[in-house]
């Protein structure tokens, strides 16, 4: 019988007292609580485990052991841990579910009823006031029932900032009246066991931060980089019924599944040292359908905004990989001054790939193949003005054009992508065009390669399908002629040839593709196609 997998249930209790699969986190989190840390916050993107994280906390503090032990199924790490369990007041307020476009409201409503909510749970009453005020009067009266110091636990702390982002008076509105209400957290210290807000990003110190000096940010320690998410270790572990499941259905090796797994779904890395993981919800969302690989996570919710704002800063679309920033960029989140590199991070569209030690900088780039193909086609359907039903029929053709070995129709369909680009983002150079033409590529989800580095040289972009390799070499100040004589001189589809099939590897045709770009039309000019070993395939001035 299949199990049950968690899919959308951010409840601990629920999952533990409903037999779900758990990925167990309670080690990590007892070495959180039982630390030196009573205040902190953690960023991590959108469906990543947060609120379940949460949720998790709030049973710890409730002394909530049960769920804990074996009856809630397989004993949970912490069980066996020296923790007290102490039951603690846990005030939890979620801001995840307001409707803030309808104004400051709006606000005022969802934190009352959240205010209400915990009244009712710790059997308290609250008199009429202000949120800040009666949050005062929730944790005083709490603390007085019990005897205990509280637990405060905010989930998705800015979920009203995020929503009025480009909305500037709404969102200066929403930011005065969250950083009174967050401010009771530092006066009321005293009455606190332990702090802990989530959210998506971390607004800058001058902002709503200010009053909230004393939080530890663990965003970007190493010692919490798995704290959401699931590790390849945890994934094997934990899963090893659901993988054997695709495998029997789909008759796949493992091996090659686990590679294609890490490539589509992990890769989400939050640190400077190299622990990546696999986003929760995609993850569960692929065994729940016995092995679709589908852009659950980034269907689940579209980058609209990110998307807008990289149009106004007129941002590089075609170089957000390999960006390097610093600590100080993770912090630089307000309305006044907004970055898009920083905010692509934070949101999961961008993640750390590697750290340079030396200059103190991350470098951030697509963490998976599904972030990689599907934020490109947001960023194609922004730039290229065309009809969704052209777009579409593009695509198709490109593929198409890929898949049956007839080069000459790629560039046809690449040609009319590049003429949809706007005129002023174009740069003179030749790694834009290249760059250009891999973004396309990479949207359509085609094994497209860039930079190849082979003994003899390097190679600009290798596209491969089941059939064929295609080996492209760009010119922007040469020619076309040039560009193959590269190909032939560094004999760059050597690694490719099987010696005596006239050019071919394992059955599949190579071709090398000469492209000269246009600037003046800012397009591909000449190009030339030729089968390996064979006189030209095809050709245009």
């Amino acid at each position: 019988m299949a199990r049950r997998l968690p899919l959308g249930i951010q409840d601990f209790a629920k999952i533990r007292e409903n037999n779900f699969i758990y990925v167990d986190k309670t080690e990590r989190i007892y070495q959180l609580i039982n630390g030196s840390v009573t205040a902190c916050f953690l960023s991590r993107p959108r469906r990543f485990g947060k609120s379940l994280l949460c949720s998790t906390l709030g049973a710890i503090f409730e002394g909530r052991r049960k769920l804990f032990d074996e009856t809630g199924g397989t004993p949970l790490a912490i069980n066996s841990l020296e923790w007290d369990w102490k039951k603690h007041p846990v005030i939890r307020l979620d801001l995840n579910a307001g409707l803030y476009s309808d104004g400051i409201d709006a606000l005022y409503s969802v934190l009352t009823a959240e205010l209400g909510r915990e009244a009712r749970k710790q059997k308290i009453e609250l008199e009429p006031a202000d949120v800040a005020s009666q949050f005062k009067m929730l944790i005083e009266k709490a603390c007085a029932r019990t005897g205990e110091k509280a637990a405060v636990i905010i989930d998705e702390y800015d979920k009203p900032l995020l929503a009025s982002i480009d909305k500037p008076e709404l969102f200066e509105g929403f930011r005065n009246a969250l950083k009174g209400f967050y401010g009771v957290l530092k006066s009321y210290d005293e009455y606190l066991r332990f702090i802990f807000l989530t959210g998506v990003t971390k607004f800058s110190h001058v902002s709503i931060f200010s009053d909230l000096n004393h939080l530890d940010d663990l965003t970007l320690n190493p010692k919490y980089a798995d704290l959401c998410g699931i590790t390849q270790e945890e994934l094997e572990r934990n899963f090893t019924p659901e993988i054997d499941a695709v495998l029997e259905v789909n008759k796949k090796d493992r091996g090659t599944y686990l590679s294609e797994l890490r490539r589509f779904y992990n890769g989400y890395r939050f640190s400077k040292n190299n622990i990546t993981v696999y986003n929760p919800f995609g993850i569960l969302h692929h065994f729940d359908k016995t092995g679709e690989f589908l852009p659950y996570w980034y269907n689940s919710g579209t980058p609209a905004f990110l998307v807008k704002l990289i149009a106004e800063q007129k941002i590089d679309i075609l170089n957000l990989d390999k960006l390097a920033v610093t600590y100080a960029d993770f912090s630089k989140y307000d309305i006044a001054g907004m970055k898009a590199e920083p905010l692509l991070y934070q949101s999961g569209y961008l993640t750390i790939t590697d750290y340079d030690a030396e200059l103190n900088e991350f470098i951030l780039d697509y963490p998976n193949d599904e972030v990689r193909a599907s934020f490109a086609k947001s960023l194609m359907e922004q730039y290229f003005e065309a009809p969704d039903e052209n777009f579409r029929t593009l695509t198709t053709d490109l593929v198409r054009a890929f898949t049956h070995g007839k080069p000459e129709d790629a560039l046809t369909a690449v040609k009319i992508f590049l003429s949809k680009i706007p005129y002023d983002i174009i740069k003179e150079k030749e790694n834009y065009y290249q760059t250009a033409v891999h973004l396309i590529f990479t949207m359509l989800g085609l094994n497209c390669r860039s930079e190849v580095k082979i003994a003899s040289g390097r190679i600009d972009t290798l596209v491969e399908t089941k059939n064929y390799v295609y080996c492209f070499e760009f010119k922007l100040n040469g020619t076309v002629k040039q560009a193959l004589a590269q190909i032939d001189s560094k004999e760059y589809l050597l690694p490719w040839k099987r010696p005596g099939c006239n050019g071919e590897r394992n059955g599949k045709t190579l071709f090398k593709i000469g492209v000269e770009f246009d600037h003046k039309h800012h397009n591909i000019g000449a190009w030339e196609a030729r089968k390996e070993n064979s006189e030209i395939s095809n050709r245009q001035p």
